[in-house]
């Protein structure tokens, strides 16, 4: 399940910009939603650096991200 969340974390925007805004929020809603992580799992995919989600991100080719319709900034926004 982790290696399903971390290809999600890296080819699904909305997903992406909702864990780096909220990390535990969001994986607890995942769980909630049947994800099954474990504690372990959790635990380091909250300690993980959070720009590498989008770094990873920036390196696939665009054919295979999901964009987020929604409107809003994202969070690279506020260094720009």
């Amino acid at each position: 399940m982790v290696e399903r969340l971390i290809g999600r974390l890296a080819t699904d925007e909305e997903l992406r910009i909702e864990f780096t805004q909220a990390p535990e929020a969001t994986l607890r809603t995942l769980r909630e939603q049947g994800w099954a992580l474990n504690h372990a799992e959790f635990d380091a995919l909250i300690k993980t650096d959070i720009r590498l989600w989008s770094e990873i991100a920036e390196r696939l080719d665009p054919r295979l991200q999901r964009c987020s319709l929604r409107g809003g900034a994202r969070p690279d926004d506020d260094a720009n």
